[in-house]
């Protein structure tokens, strides 16, 4: 589905309750849709004025719920899915926290990830080369990404309240219309 308004977002969004980054729930241990708030809410804290951030830590794993099972494309899926209402730069980030894991796993070699993240940074690439690490860290969004990739990280807490959908409306409204106004 491509969104065409914040509304169907939402939708999409909300059909993430009970969703899975993995078909099978052996992955990580909340559903898509409190692991979007969680991640959102990290980034609403480190970084409360960069509302496209907080946003695309809302969106970045929709392309979990778009076609599941498809670890190595999934944030392209959702960076295409996004673009028309939220804009490019929430769309690229999006699409940049895979690399920026794979940067990650490069630069912090013994930095921890999840037992789904260690399975699936293989089905994405694995660590990237020093060649790599270096085009990636040239990309003017790299920072954001790396944040957002942070961010992604911490937001896999059982039981944790990180709010509700209806919160992020208003925001994910500001950012479409800041899209729209092309501003």
């Amino acid at each position: 589905m491509q969104p065409r308004s914040v509304e169907e977002l939402m939708s999409l969004l909300h059909a993430c309750r009970g969703a899975w980054d993995a078909p099978d729930r052996d992955g990580d241990p909340v559903d898509l849709h409190d692991h979007a708030l969680q991640t959102a809410q990290v980034l609403r804290r480190s970084h409360p004025s960069d509302k496209e951030l907080q946003v695309a830590g809302l969106v970045h794993d929709l392309g979990h719920l778009l076609r599941p099972g498809d670890d190595a494309g999934h944030a392209d899926r959702a960076a295409d899915a996004v673009r028309p209402v939220l804009g490019a730069r929430v769309a690229r980030l999006v699409q940049l926290h895979v690399p920026a894991k794979r940067y990650l796993a490069t630069i912090a070699p013994g930095r921890p990830l999840s037992p789904q993240g260690e399975l699936t940074l293989g089905r994405q690439g694995g660590a990237m080369t020093p060649g790599e690490a270096a085009e990636f860290a040239r990309d003017p969004l790299a920072e954001a990404a790396v944040t957002l990739r942070e961010a992604d990280d911490a937001g896999k807490v059982v039981g944790l309240d990180a709010g509700v959908m209806e919160d992020w409306q208003p925001v994910l409204e500001l950012v479409a219309a800041a899209h729209r106004s092309g501003g």
